[in-house]
């Protein structure tokens, strides 16, 4: 069992200066949840993703397969010479751009379901169900060697940076 320590405001401005101001006392945030996408957020945390280089890697192996498939067809498989054209033509191009789009989009769409482990019917895990509706929630990892003294200090901290509740929430390591 893991424990959170939850700190949850109102705004996101006073948020995104309180996550300012614990990183410079040393205080790691673990997570953060709000209704809605934050601007910076990701550079604050420091958090990185390298979802996009799995997306170019897929729309190049699309756009191979389907060239590849496309020239089997037209030119292996099925030649039709019409007034003398040839038979690898630009015709290619469309096609292959609309397909490379398509299987980078499909693959990185299933990529990020494994990788968040979403799946149909899977229980939602939230620290606080507000997230959600209108409240920002800055989640900090309480290590198991963490004295009252120094949670009373961060408690206190958080307070002083705008939070409007403060909470210790458990949590299973597997969820």
């Amino acid at each position: 069992m893991k424990t959170n320590i939850l700190g949850i405001y109102e705004d996101e401005d006073v948020l995104l200066h309180a996550i300012d101001k614990l990183q410079a006392d040393g205080i790691v945030v673990a997570d953060v949840y709000s209704p809605f996408p934050i601007h910076g957020i990701w550079s604050r945390l420091k958090l990185t993703t390298r979802l996009p280089y799995a997306t170019f890697v897929y729309g190049a192996v699309g756009a191979v397969a389907i060239f590849m498939m496309l020239y089997w067809m037209s030119v292996v498989s099925y030649p039709l010479k019409f007034g003398g054209k040839p038979l690898n033509t630009l015709s290619f191009i469309i096609i292959m751009f609309v397909g490379t789009i398509f299987i980078g989009t499909l693959l990185t769409f299933l990529t990020y379901l494994g990788r968040e482990k979403m799946f149909p019917g899977k229980q939602v895990i939230l620290p606080d169900p507000r997230s959600t509706e209108d409240k920002f929630v800055l989640v900090i990892a309480k290590p198991e060697d963490m004295n009252d003294q120094e949670t009373k200090h961060l408690m206190k901290m958080l307070k002083e940076t705008g939070a409007t509740e403060i909470k210790e929430s458990t949590v299973n390591d597997h969820e």
